[in-house]
């Protein structure tokens, strides 16, 4: 199916329509928890893996806004959210914020966050290099998760085997606990449907199309399929890339995430304790609620 066409696609997965292209809400959903909070703690598909609902994003805008921050308020602004009981940190190589990670989680015991990164690497010499920098970088024994980042074409599956071996070999090893992927673009996302290989697809998702890979209800229907087949499904870009406008649109959309009951948890990119705090507040208020806007 690498060249499969949307309106191709979408024909035989009328029934994967269903809640997620209505907009309904799900909470009852077999594969989903019965979260109250963002800090609850979800189970990543088949991985075991647990982390919160909601997690801190490292990347707005390539990372340059955490950048901006400097290290002393990046933090603590992390310290804030572990205390709050958030629990997932997210981040990449390209973003060049390992190091604050690395400084914000300092004599944190491990089991008290879950890492995601991921890399850029296009050969297995590379990915095994990459692994021991981040390692190195991160100050950790292992990394949760680790995805390929920002595959662009329909046929990443076969073009990046030798990487996807490569990480395979690397969580055998315990150096890696999950592999994944994220996708830019509608056809390397549709691409990714049937690649039993990944454990976590990281997807951009919310109900007004900014910055995604296609339209809402076409792209929730793909990330129902692979919730359905086991595969954690972690969103971003909820917000879109730095922040809807109105406090309105930001509890629209999490609305719309949290009700779609294939969507396990999501990173937003903050860049203040406010932020979190607003946050964690509109979760609950979405939770509380239970109706699709």
């Amino acid at each position: 199916m690498m060249n499969v066409s949307r309106r191709a696609f979408l024909a035989g997965m009328a029934a994967a329509g269903g809640a997620a292209l209505a907009g309904r809400w799900t909470f009852g959903h077999p594969h989903m928890p019965d979260i109250k909070s963002g800090v609850d703690r979800i189970t990543l598909g088949r991985t075991g893996l647990k982390t919160s609902v909601l997690g801190i994003g490292t990347g707005t805008v390539g990372g340059s806004q955490q950048l901006a921050m400097g290290s002393e308020n990046f933090t603590k602004m992390v310290r804030h959210a572990l205390d709050r009981g958030i629990h997932y940190i997210d981040t990449a190589d390209n973003y060049s914020t390992h190091v604050f990670v690395r400084l914000a989680l300092q004599k944190v015991p491990r089991e008290k966050y879950f890492i995601q990164t991921k890399t850029r690497a296009r050969s297995a010499e590379v990915l095994h290099a990459d692994i021991e920098r981040f390692r190195r970088e991160l100050r950790v024994d292992y990394i949760d998760s680790v995805l390929m980042h920002c595959m662009t074409t329909a046929t990443w599956p076969t073009d990046m085997r030798p990487v996807m071996d490569a990480l395979y070999e690397e969580k055998q090893k315990g150096r890696v606990k999950a592999v994944g992927v994220s996708c830019h673009g509608w056809e390397p996302l549709v691409a990714s449907v049937d690649v039993d290989w990944v454990d976590i697809q990281l997807a951009r998702i919310n109900p007004f199309g900014m910055k995604m890979d296609g339209k809402p209800e076409d792209v929730a229907a793909v990330l129902k399929k692979m919730h359905d087949a086991g595969r954690g499904i972690i969103g971003m870009k909820i917000y879109g890339e730095t922040g809807l406008n109105s406090r309105d649109e930001r509890l629209q959309s999490l609305k719309y995430v949290l009700g779609l009951g294939c969507v396990d948890c999501f990173t937003i990119g903050f860049t203040s304790v406010e932020q979190i705090d607003e946050t964690l507040a509109l979760i609950e208020q979405a939770l509380q609620q239970g109706v699709h806007a």
